[in-house]
């Protein structure tokens, strides 16, 4: 099977469904869940420096024997490492890691500190040939409007928490010019069962035959959203990717985006939030 692709404003063509490997364990856990969902048909993989398993997914990459052009890699940069020279390390550190030359996409994990000076880097690797698309994440209409306007180059991608609690309709009007692309983590609530258990999404799953994640997936696909569900289990791997054999009408697309709330469970305006983070995690803890 083959993913439907989506344009980006720099021109490149990213697959609409990836995996994601938040939280999927570096123990040879994400090496088979990566393995599994390559052989599933998955062609997009999402990780980061923070999530401390980009070498698992290299490897499953590397061991997969499909060729690397085909395979869409996303990778993003942490807050210890903004700024120029800083970025530039972090950069060259997760190709190390990963055991590729380029990635198809890096991004700006959370957008606090000197973003600019690692947005500079960024656009350096770009042109260096070592990325091939470069965005941000995280980033409300705030955060957006206090950095991107220093930016040369228009983020192709921001990369937030979306799903059919919050569907970011402030920041996708901010984006829409720009032909900026909106990538949903956390597309399925992190498993909010009160999301899944939703009346319509039910009502839709019996009408096509389909379960709750797949109703939500397809809506969002069909919303112009790139989204990446995780998971470790090999039955959902495959049925996340098994949303293209049906189409939801505009009527029911009206009905799921009535289910937005306007917020999320992450708020990256709040106070300290910065703070937080770059506690959380030490990405250089095993150099």
């Amino acid at each position: 099977m083959t993913t439907p692709t989506i344009q980006l404003n720099d021109g490149n063509q990213i697959p609409a469904v990836g995996f994601g490997t938040f939280q999927i364990p570096n123990d040879g856990s994400t090496y088979q869940a990566v393995k599994a969902a390559l052989a599933a048909g998955y062609r997009h993989l999402d990780t980061a420096v923070a999530y401390f398993n980009e070498a698992e997914v290299g490897q499953a990459v590397r061991d997969s024997g499909i060729p690397r052009d085909e395979i869409w890699v996303t990778s993003k940069l942490w807050l210890q490492d903004f700024g120029f020279e800083p970025a530039q390390r972090a950069i060259d550190v997760s190709l190390q890691k990963l055991g590729l030359d380029y990635l198809d996409l890096y991004l700006i994990h959370q957008p606090y500190g000197d973003v600019p000076g690692a947005w500079r880097a960024m656009e350096t690797a770009q042109k260096a040939g070592k990325i091939r698309s470069i965005g941000v994440s995280n980033m409300t209409p705030k955060l957006w409007q206090q950095f991107v306007p220093e930016f040369t180059t228009i983020p192709a991608v921001n990369q937030v928490e979306f799903n059919p609690y919050f569907q970011q309709t402030e920041l996708r009007q901010l984006l829409a010019p720009h032909d900026v692309k909106l990538e949903a983590w956390a597309p399925l609530g992190q498993g909010n069962q009160s999301l899944l258990n939703e009346p319509v999404i039910q009502q839709l799953a019996v009408k096509y035959g389909k379960d709750a994640g797949q109703v939500i997936l397809r809506y969002e696909n069909q919303s112009g959203i790139i989204v990446f569900p995780k998971s470790v289990h090999e039955a959902r791997i495959k049925s996340n990717l098994d949303i293209f054999d049906f189409d939801l009408t505009p009527t029911e697309m009206a009905q799921l985006a009535a289910l937005d709330q306007g917020h999320g469970q992450h708020d990256p305006d709040a106070p300290g939030v910065a703070d937080m983070l770059l506690r959380a995690f030490d990405v250089h803890a095993n150099d």
